[in-house]
């Protein structure tokens, strides 16, 4: 019998009290409406408004993707949508990496009418605020950041990353509406040792 496990990595920011001391974490996992078995496994918290790349083992550290012994830049993808799409990016990296997201919506959109998810609806994400043509929405996992023309912006839900190989997106939007889509990330492979 071959069994087929598959992991995805979530990510949310906890705001705590500056000046008080964190003492415990209580974490519950909670399903609906599912069928199968959930592993749930590995939880990393980490002080900060950066995440840091995801570390395979407690061994290796993450470093930029290489080839011929140089740095591959950032990628960019980009496309216009109307009502829902499946975006497929390549990630050539040798692992998942935090993902940009940068949405310019065509026609105006009610708060909410704006979703972006991964594989098939995992790891959604919903923005907030109404959106106007000639705004721009980014959801920056490089720096934690959900923005609206450049100033933070609620969202609901989490921030994009890219698995590596072909990762795929979904992009949701209020039936019948447009809106051009830009997405970057920098691929990663495993560095050097811990010191």
């Amino acid at each position: 019998m071959i069994l087929s496990v598959s992991f995805t990595r979530f990510a949310e920011t906890i705001h705590c009290k500056e000046e008080k001391r964190v003492v415990s974490i209580t974490v519950e996992l909670l399903l609906e409406d599912c069928t199968g078995t959930v592993y749930f496994t590995d939880i990393q918290a980490q002080e900060g408004d950066r995440l840091t790349g995801y570390t395979i083992n407690t061994e290796t550290m993450l470093q930029k993707f290489r080839q011929n012994n140089s740095i591959v830049p950032v990628r960019f993808y980009n496309g216009v949508v109307r009502s829902s799409e499946t975006i497929i990016l390549f990630n050539l990296g040798k692992t998942s990496a935090g993902l940009d997201c940068h949405i310019y919506p065509i026609q105006g959109m009610q708060a909410g009418g704006i979703e972006l998810s991964q594989g098939a609806g995992a790891h959604k994400v919903k923005f907030k605020d109404s959106i106007n043509p000639g705004d721009t929405l980014s959801l920056l996992a490089s720096t934690k950041q959900c923005l609206k023309n450049g100033s933070p912006s609620e969202k609901e839900g989490f921030f994009q990353y890219t698995v590596a190989s072909d990762s795929k997106h979904v992009v949701k939007l209020e039936d019948r509406k447009s809106a051009r889509v830009l997405f970057e990330f920098q691929e990663m492979q495993e560095g050097s040792e811990r010191p």
